[in-house]
């Protein structure tokens, strides 16, 4: 989701070294990517100082602070960077020489009490059913919050253009080959069922091998499981119920590089998925997304560019939704509802467009 604001950056300064602070596991998103020169991956255990040293050899002349964290900040004061753009926050704004205040038309994600929570689903307005098809509120996502910041800070241009990651033919052709794919005739559809933060954002299991089975026997494609290790339980569980022949399944899950994950997600015609870091990397690389929402929002951190046609953003419509708990209080009506035929469609409609 930062991607459309590195995008403008590279854009208002088409000559500038730009260099991407990012935790290690992630650098290899930003290979080949045009508006990043540089890359300087960040260890889970680094410290503080260490990252600070290691930005001051740059010698930077500016740091624009995506995240909001008093740490990100401290590290680019440490580092005696002279210019140091970032969001008006608490414990932190010392920090900073050019503090932006939020823009016009932020939304916060704020967590719902399970007292909030239950007191919502008592009220006679939950006439929801079954599950339905929503848009994004253009203003409301994400993206246009590091937009701003680059807009503030740099004079960069805040309108939006999609997000986008890249892969290149020759990684293309590579992940063919060794996963086997090189002479496939099916159509290859992507499946992604875990969910990092929580259970609150996963869809059941058994839909999923259900939607699964179906599409599979009305299209004759073979899937690919995906994610990373933390999805491997889940991505084995679906393996174990549909015990499918060798050319209607494959599970790949924490079995990739971040870079084949990425060509993996190229080549599929569709993914089916929660709302997961991997829903985000196939949108940025023009995969057409069937995206399954309940405890967060799809007008805040959806797919894509808001209001993409080529992506399906499904929820309940739950009064509750969303709230933004790891786990849900009551009866996951937000993901219940989301029914397995409406999903099938969904993912049917997406794949014949």
């Amino acid at each position: 989701m930062t991607t459309p604001a590195l995008l403008r950056l590279r854009e208002r300064l088409p000559e500038a070294h730009i260099a991407m602070l990012t935790p290690e596991r992630l650098e290899d998103l930003w290979r080949r990517h045009p508006a990043v020169d540089q890359t300087i991956g960040v260890a889970p255990a680094e410290s503080l100082l260490s990252v600070s040293r290691r930005l001051s050899t740059g010698r930077f002349d500016r740091a624009v602070v995506l995240p909001n964290s008093p740490r990100a900040a401290l590290e680019v004061w440490l580092a005696r960077i002279p210019q140091r753009i970032g969001y008006a926050r608490p414990w932190r704004n010392w920090f900073l020489t050019q503090l932006v205040e939020p823009r016009p038309g932020a939304v916060p994600m704020r967590k719902r009490s399970v007292a909030e929570i239950k007191q919502i689903v008592r009220s006679p307005t939950d006439t929801t059913h079954n599950s339905q098809l929503t848009t994004h509120s253009f203003s409301a996502h994400q993206i246009h919050e590091y937009l701003h910041l680059v807009a503030a800070g740099f004079d960069a241009n805040p309108e939006p253009v999609p997000p986008r990651l890249f892969v290149q033919p020759d990684e293309l052709e590579a992940a063919r080959n060794k996963f086997g794919l090189a002479d496939l005739t099916n159509p290859l559809f992507g499946m992604s069922p875990g969910a990092e933060y929580g259970p609150a954002k996963r869809w059941p299991v058994e839909r999923f091998i259900a939607a699964a089975r179906e599409i599979q026997n009305r299209t004759h494609c073979l899937w690919l499981i995906l994610g990373g290790r933390g999805d491997a339980g889940i991505a084995r569980q679906i393996e174990s119920v549909l015990r499918p022949p060798s050319s209607a399944l494959r599970n790949l899950a924490g079995r990739t590089s971040l870079r084949e994950l990425c060509a993996l997600l190229k080549l599929c015609r569709v993914l089916l998925t929660n709302d997961t870091g991997t829903m985000h990397v196939a949108a940025a690389l023009a995969t057409p997304v069937v995206a399954l929402f309940g405890s967060t929002s799809p007008e805040l951190t959806g797919p894509g560019l808001p209001g993409d046609p080529s992506h399906s953003l499904l929820n309940s419509g739950a009064p509750c939704s969303p709230c933004f708990l790891r786990q849900c209080p009551i009866d996951f009506r937000c993901m219940t509802r989301i029914s397995v035929e409406r999903v099938v469609a969904t993912v049917l409609e997406t794949f014949n467009r």
